[in-house]
């Protein structure tokens, strides 16, 4: 289970000397949300830079104007790249893993046969179902995004599909997958700074997740039979072709995946299955696509650092194939570190605690809070540009609230999760927009639109908010009160 490296700060915990007034805690967000838009879409900065801008002007904030010694700030920075160190590790972890699987002819092999079982009518909906079941499997989405994804890219691209749908397709099926795996590290985050024992939070997040998917497939059905009959003539066997002429492709080469997934279906946490699934990955490139020597040894090992360049003679296989490997990771890894780093900077100032308290005074019904803490995940999302602050922050935030209107902890749970984890990949800046347009080669503004999951999950939370459907207060689960009377009539009888 995901366990938080600091409990963030609340208003009360503020020193009144030190608390930041609202204008005070809104000049470094608004400022972010300038350099952001200025640095990113204006000049065309990559968004370490913006990042960078929002650090030292928090700093400046928090020092000179607040009167926070250095090192509480410097402690704040540490504190939240703390808080993504399981992220930072799996992200490295994921880079090798893409590539020692592309060398072993793990990811050709999911494309050569993917080609021959899929037509452009089912692919979209059959590529969001594989997605939310791998997922499902082993808790994470960014793995099967980096994985699955890629494939499914060389495979839609193959029956003529644009690559923008196909991601769309793929990253609605992992966040799927993601929200309902008892594996995932955000799930198991959203559950700790809640409060929510896991599986229940797990189970309340099944309905709407499930209404999304739904929803999802149906759009993805009419996206794929208007693509029907655009398969050039000969593309998916040049492509075949070329795969089966560059790697030995058997059913040897799918031990890296069952390895990596009979792991995670026992229980093993995802960086250890990962990372079995790169010793997986570089045995069987060098006993399958061999020979086995001691240069083909060190070339193998030497994927998982530098990456692969295939010359397969197709442009199309080559560059879906190409990987930089661990060396590959260093621009989203300084994304993440800069917006964990603002994140905790944040935290520390006070800002973030005056603005949510600002908001709690303004949150008077259950429909408004429901509202209110959809828009704060939303929001954290875009200033900190990190999921993992966009649950903590409104969990830890509005956990009181929850409390005073006497609801459940997973009505918290559910909506932290539901609009934070979900909508990070859409934000360009953050973490996981950065992170799967690396990995699946789309921009996020082109995969945006047909990223479902990403608006749909936040709008069906909002309807429960408002209609109360599915809102749940203290003593009001039925499942539970059934249980308690089964209990209680056991020991009556003992």
């Amino acid at each position: 289970m995901a366990t938080l490296s600091f409990e963030p700060l609340t208003y009360d915990d503020i020193p009144e000397d030190e608390r930041p007034s609202l204008m005070q805690a809104l000049v470094p967000v608004v400022g972010m949300l300038v350099f952001l838009s200025v640095g990113v879409i204006w000049l065309g900065l990559d968004p370490q830079l913006p990042l960078l801008w929002g650090i030292i002007l928090t700093g400046a904030v928090g020092r000179y104007w607040l009167g926070i010694p250095w090192s509480r700030l410097s402690e704040g920075i540490r504190d939240g790249i703390n808080m993504g160190m399981s992220a930072l590790l799996i992200l490295l972890v994921v880079y090798m893993l893409i590539s020692t699987w592309t060398a072993a002819g793990t990811i050709p092999a999911l494309i050569y046969y993917g080609l021959d079982f899929l037509s452009p009518a089912v692919f979209l909906p059959v590529a969001t179902l594989l997605s939310a079941i791998v997922t499902f499997a082993i808790g994470s989405s960014w793995t099967t995004a980096a994985t699955l994804g890629v494939a499914f890219i060389g495979i839609g691209s193959g029956l003529g599909m644009p690559n923008a749908m196909t991601a769309g397709a793929v990253l609605t099926g992992a966040y799927t997958g993601d929200k309902v795996s008892p594996f995932s590290d955000t799930t198991n985050l959203a559950a700790a700074v809640t409060n929510t024992e896991l599986l229940t939070h797990v189970r309340t997040m099944r309905v709407g997740t499930s209404i999304a998917l739904a929803i999802s497939l149906v759009a993805y059905t009419a996206l794929g039979l208007t693509a029907t009959g655009n398969i050039p003539a000969g593309r998916v066997a040049e492509i075949q072709t070329a795969l089966a002429g560059s790697y030995a492709l058997s059913p040897l080469v799918f031990a890296p995946l069952v390895v990596t997934f009979v792991l995670a279906l026992r229980g093993y946490p995802a960086l250890p299955s990962i990372i079995a699934g790169v010793v997986a990955g570089t045995l069987t490139q060098l006993f399958v696509q061999g020979p086995v020597a001691i240069d083909t040894f060190v070339g193998a090992w030497n994927v998982a650092f530098a990456g692969t360049e295939p010359a397969t003679g197709v442009e199309t296989v080559d560059s879906l194939l190409d990987s930089d490997g661990l060396l590959g990771s260093s621009w989203t890894m300084t994304v993440i570190i800069a917006s964990l780093s603002l994140g905790g900077i944040l935290e520390r100032t006070g800002c973030i605690a005056v603005i949510a308290h600002k908001l709690r005074v303004v949150l008077t019904s259950v429909a408004s809070l429901t509202v209110g803490t959809a828009a704060s995940s939303l929001a954290m999302n875009a200033i900190a540009a990190d999921q993992y602050m966009s649950i903590v922050v409104p969990g830890m935030s509005f956990r009181g609230l929850y409390d005073d209107f006497e609801l459940e902890s997973r009505n918290l749970s559910r909506a932290v999760e539901s609009a934070g984890t979900t909508t990070s990949a859409l934000i360009p800046w953050g973490t996981g927009g950065a992170y799967m347009a690396d990995v699946l080669g789309v921009p996020t503004l082109q995969y945006a639109p047909y990223y479902f999951l990403g608006f749909l999950s936040p709008v069906i939370l909002v309807v429960m908010g408002l209609t109360g459907w599915r809102i749940t207060k203290e003593g009001s689960d039925t499942q539970a009160g059934l249980r308690g009377a089964i209990a209680s009539f056991a020991d009556d009888d003992d």
